[in-house]
């Protein structure tokens, strides 16, 4: 198990350094930020020191060098226009985004493995063919169209839930969290069942896809035979065999979960990083820009990583061959 985690962090640790290259060199070479920093009314002399003072005079291999050097004591340069260390701008953003997203997941496990265990063992039944078609809306519908209509129904017509913001938080372990307190479930309830929707269809049809293939093999026939009761069925014998594929796609679906929460936090007016990064885009903040999305990539390699070890747990067979090859 040990040889297999180090190979599997050495793999990681080089998907890091080629993907900090990419998004360097990719974010460098989008756009001039001296235009949007500096006042057009500025002289040749205030431009060139502004550039000198940016390190933008600099060769990009040598400005990425510089930038290698130092990310690896953790700092990621400073921001152009909040002239505060980038890394700590995301970090600061990181609870609120990791809070909807994993509100979001906890949506999408809890409502869609049931539905979908359901819909595989009664194929034939209505509320599995309803089940099924409203897993075909959750894919179907633009996340932004549903959220604004979350906002008019709940928030606007009937008044039940806060339509923006985080609500108020409480503090565990130095971090602010907002689902600690009633008023912060309050507000975080629509954003999270808005970003789940998509996910919470992708587990029911995998779950469903899952129940039916396993259902008809021989060890499920030799439990029934055997006398078991369908509940010791489900969650002994179907359950552990269905959950390999479900573990696999939602540990990458929670990247995405975190990455491509912009819209929904934009709709919401979520606090998280998705809104950063909208404003560092709109003003070509490249460290700012650079600092996001690295930490996005150390959060999918390490997300993968866990998926990994999960799946060599699930299945020991994977290990062995990976051993092997």
């Amino acid at each position: 198990m040990s040889v297999f985690i180090i190979r599997r962090l050495m793999q990681a640790l080089l998907v890091v350094w080629i993907m900090s290259l990419l998004v360097y060199v990719g974010v460098h070479i989008v756009g001039d930020p001296v235009d949007m920093l500096i006042n057009p009314e500025a002289d040749q002399a205030e431009i060139e020191r502004v550039i000198r003072d940016l390190g933008l005079d600099r060769p990009l291999h040598e400005q990425y060098w510089f930038f290698l050097m130092n990310a690896l004591k953790g700092d990621l340069g400073n921001s152009f226009i909040f002239n505060e260390p980038a890394l700590k701008l995301v970090v600061q953003r990181i609870p609120a985004t990791f809070e909807l997203a994993i509100a979001a997941l906890g949506m999408a496990v809890i409502i869609g493995i049931p539905l979908g265990v359901f819909a595989g063992l009664k194929p034939d039944s209505k509320i599995s063919k309803t089940i099924m078609a409203s897993s075909i809306l959750g894919f179907s519908l633009p996340t932004f169209w549903v959220g604004l209509m979350m906002i008019m129904f709940f928030s606007v017509m009937m008044g039940w839930l806060p339509s923006f913001g985080r609500g108020d938080t409480e503090t565990l372990f130095g971090v602010e969290f907002s689902f600690l307190t009633l008023d912060g479930w309050s507000h975080l309830l629509l954003p999270a069942l808005n970003l789940s929707l998509f996910k919470m269809s992708l587990v029911i049809r995998l779950a469903r896809a899952g129940t039916r293939e396993v259902v008809h093999q021989e060890y499920i026939k030799f439990a029934r035979a055997k006398g078991l009761s369908q509940s010791r069925i489900i969650f002994v014998h179907l359950m552990k065999n269905i959950m390999i594929p479900v573990v696999t796609v939602l540990g990458l679906e929670f990247g995405g979960l975190i990455a491509f929460s912009v819209v929904t936090e934009t709709v919401f007016s979520w606090p998280g990083m998705g809104k950063l990064i909208i404003d560092a885009l709109h003003n070509l903040d490249r460290p700012l820009v650079v600092a996001y999305l690295m930490v996005i990539v150390v959060i999918f390699v390490v997300i993968n990583l866990i998926v990994d070890v999960m799946y060599s747990i699930l299945d020991p067979r994977v290990r062995l061959q990976d051993l092997k090859g």
